[in-house]
């Protein structure tokens, strides 16, 4: 479970997130929706501790505010929009610094059996096994998003924070991406997620809560189901229904001009 109370933050100056507070409870998918500069990435950076912040960040239970940077990444792990390979590391390798919020001892300290199992169950999840090989440099944008995927997953947290993590997937990783997300939610106590992203299908696809951001403020928050429309419309400033509207249009129309088989 994620609780977030009061929560304020920015780059110094003005703040970009005001006085956010919401919680996602045990095995729940919550997605951030508002447009760009409305303060989605910021909020996540400041869970993940990343932005210093008031207000108060609290993981099953436990306040986070203030840990230590590895203690606070046994509970949150961030897959940034920003994934970079500047290192010429093998996938396997990448993957594995996952682990290190897990080590007893030293960076350099060996792989134990329970960092080589999480490696691989995390890596088959995301369908990067085969590529453990490979140098991360050598990869497309969609496999290296995916790799960052899996070392989220290895990093085991029990709050998983996601920001744009469709950037560079086809449609059917993207489906593949919200399936592994909710599977991995649902199956171990404590789990939560949290995503921002811009894509409002795949979102409530993804979410079972939806919360949406205005110039760094809850605009609405509450169930995906039940997704404030005007609200919606609001906070992007344009008939998001009429557009969703049109586009399938275009697929209906297309269904009648494909010849039917006999």
């Amino acid at each position: 479970m994620l609780k977030i109370e009061h929560l304020t933050c920015g780059y110094g100056g003005a703040p970009v997130v005001r006085d956010v507070s919401f919680s996602v409870p045990q095995g729940g998918r919550l997605c951030i929706l508002g447009p760009n500069g409305s303060g989605k990435t910021t909020l996540l950076r400041a869970i993940a501790g990343l932005l210093s912040c008031t207000g108060t960040v609290a993981a099953d239970g436990q306040t986070l505010n203030g840990l230590p940077p590895r203690r606070r990444a046994r509970a949150v792990a961030l897959m940034s929009q920003f994934a970079a390979a500047g290192f010429d590391y093998t996938v396997y390798e990448t993957v594995m610094l996952g682990r290190y919020a897990h080590r007893e001892g030293a960076f350099w300290t060996p792989d134990s059996a329970a960092d080589r199992r999480a490696v691989r169950e995390s890596m088959q999840r995301t369908d990067t096994w085969a590529l453990r090989e490979r140098y991360v440099t050598e990869l497309s944008g969609g496999q290296l998003q995916r790799v960052m995927l899996a070392r989220a997953f290895a990093q085991a947290p029990q709050v998983l924070l996601l920001d744009e993590p469709a950037n560079h997937l086809d449609l059917r990783c993207q489906a593949e991406l919200t399936a592994s997300v909710r599977a991995w939610a649902a199956e171990a106590p404590g789990r939560c997620a949290v995503a921002v992203l811009h894509d409002v299908n795949l979102a409530l696809d993804l979410a079972d809560s939806v919360l949406l951001l205005q110039n760094g403020a809850v605009r609405w928050h509450g169930p995906a189901a039940a997704l404030d429309m005007a609200a919606l419309d609001e906070v992007y400033g344009m008939d998001v229904r009429g557009y969703m509207r049109k586009a399938l249009g275009r697929w209906q129309k297309g269904e009648h001009d494909v010849p039917q088989p006999l």
